[in-house]
């Protein structure tokens, strides 16, 4: 089973439940959305960048050798998971079910959340599950119904919920997500309100709207907190 892979590191965690966790990470290419925000650059390429041990591996990258790199990885360095990240990581759902069975270590996926089949396909080998919900702002796309169906299948695992806020992101599209969450996920779901890294056009809200929006999830029962992007202010990857 191969795929190819943009790149394999090891760094801390810097979104989310785990922020300041050691993991590897996994980033995959390719991606079925084009949000206005996303910092990431997931087009495949020749070569995998195995920073992690310092090799340049040719793309596509066979499931058996990454997870034998992974494991030696984390022999030498124990972490706290394997983060399959992108891009979108759902659309190589075999390759990581087949790495996943090769490895001991935890298996986080971050998801933009859009892709409920691929999930249901892969939710037995998941542990952790970040979920980002997409907002129609920045996506142009209204996924409320894909969202929907896709936590009732990932809230069997340790789930977390993202929502990235820029300056102009419409507050009525934070309530629809947050009674969303509300609806599907139960009560205390944990939501990370992630202020938008500044990017192109795209401008960081200021914290009287990040105030605001996290009232307005608490007050429907949401365990909703406020922490951006960790790893841009330790510089990391």
């Amino acid at each position: 089973m191969k795929a190819d892979i943009i790149e394999i590191f090891s760094s801390v965690q810097g979104e989310g439940k785990f922020a300041g966790a050691r993991q590897i990470f996994l980033r995959l290419a390719g991606c079925n959305l084009n949000c206005a925000y996303c910092d990431t650059a997931f087009a495949a390429a020749k070569f995998c960048d195995a920073a992690i041990n310092g090799k340049k591996l040719p793309n596509p990258v066979d499931a058996t050798d990454t997870a034998a790199i992974i494991n030696a990885a984390n022999a030498k360095t124990p972490c706290h998971s394997l983060s399959f990240t992108g891009g979108e990581p759902l659309l190589h759902t075999d390759f990581i079910k087949n790495l996943a069975e090769q490895t001991d270590i935890k298996i986080m996926l971050e998801t933009n959340g859009t892709l409920p089949g691929k999930l249901r396909q892969i939710i037995d080998v998941a542990d952790i599950v970040s979920m980002d919900i997409k907002l129609p702002s920045a996506t142009g796309q209204n996924l409320w119904a894909q969202h929907g169906e896709f936590i009732s299948i990932a809230k069997s695992k340790d789930l977390y919920f993202k929502v990235v806020i820029a300056a102009d992101t419409p507050d009525a599209e934070f309530f629809a997500a947050a009674d969303l969450i509300a609806d599907y996920g139960g009560k205390n779901a944990l939501l990370y309100l992630q202020p938008a890294t500044p990017l192109r056009e795209i401008a960081a809200p200021n914290m009287k709207k990040m105030f605001a929006l996290q009232d307005y999830a608490l007050q429907a029962g949401i365990d909703a907190r406020i922490l951006p992007q960790v790893h841009r202010f330790l510089n990391v990857p």
